[in-house]
């Protein structure tokens, strides 16, 4: 068996997910890089990673897909024999104005559903074996200030991480004591994502905004919330079933807080 710690990080080309890839390539793991549409980015972050001295794999799958997060996780076996630690990353919305009530389909509701609910319980699914055989592991989930507010991207988008953050407490009564798997709710990220979704000058509107009144006044950048993700890897001993926001303060109420994630 590999000597080095292993991870696997969903939804990993960019955003959140690669900046939590390097960091953990950046302290001593192996990693299993996952993308849906951006292969192109996720070769550009697997090299950082390399250069950080990670061996890594890079790996296409839609974790909506149980097939795909079974074959993540044989990725990481075939190739280091262990999974220490799985970030559930990977996510997905529509944007839609809560006003807009009639803008929302059924098929919104079961698609954000299937990547951002049921993809992470499905990989923590084809992860859980390896961590019990290892004696130790580790689990989290990327959700968001709006499953704690219901103030996001769309209702289904909040619904979705509110429904996570509540499976992330359930879990942690069965998968301990080999297994920890806590929740991180960033608030408002500076990411492509979250750009692409807004459109260009409500972003920067919402940027300006932030950074003038939160209590921090900053806005995360992607390193910022891997750095709370990998603290609950490697760290936090004794927490389990923990969510965690991390967002400068905007759920304390100066600021509408804004859906994060990424889903390539």
């Amino acid at each position: 068996m590999n000597e080095r710690k292993t991870a696997i990080v969903t939804g990993s080309a960019t955003g959140v997910g690669a900046a939590t890839a390097e960091l953990l390539a950046a302290r001593g793991c192996n990693v299993v890089v996952n993308y849906t549409r951006s292969e192109k980015e996720a070769l550009e972050t697997s090299k950082r990673c390399q250069t950080a001295g990670a061996d890594t794999r890079v790996v296409r799958g839609d974790v909506s897909e149980d097939a795909d997060c079974r074959a993540l996780a044989a990725a990481a076996m075939e190739a280091w024999g262990r999974i220490d630690y799985l970030v559930n990353n990977a996510g997905r919305t529509r944007f839609n104005p809560y006003a807009n009530f009639h803008g929302i389909e059924k098929q919104d509701f079961l698609d954000i559903y299937a990547v951002n609910v049921v993809g992470a319980y499905q990989m923590i699914r084809a992860a859980e074996p390896h961590m019990r055989a290892l004696g130790s592991g580790a689990v989290v989930n990327n959700s968001s200030i709006g499953g704690v507010t219901g103030v996001a991207s769309s209702i289904p988008y909040a619904a979705s991480k509110a429904a996570l953050n509540l499976m992330t407490k359930s879990l942690a009564h069965v998968l301990g004591p080999e297994i920890r798997i806590n929740s991180v709710a960033p608030g408002m990220i500076r990411t492509r994502w979250l750009k692409g979704g807004m459109g260009d000058k409500a972003y920067q509107g919402m940027l300006d905004l932030a950074s003038s009144i939160l209590p921090l006044k900053q806005v995360a950048g992607p390193e910022h919330v891997a750095e709370v993700i990998v603290w609950f890897l490697e760290g936090a001993p004794l927490i389990t079933g923990e969510t965690l926001i991390a967002d400068s303060g905007a759920h304390l109420g100066q600021l509408p807080p804004l859906s994060t994630g990424d889903s390539e």
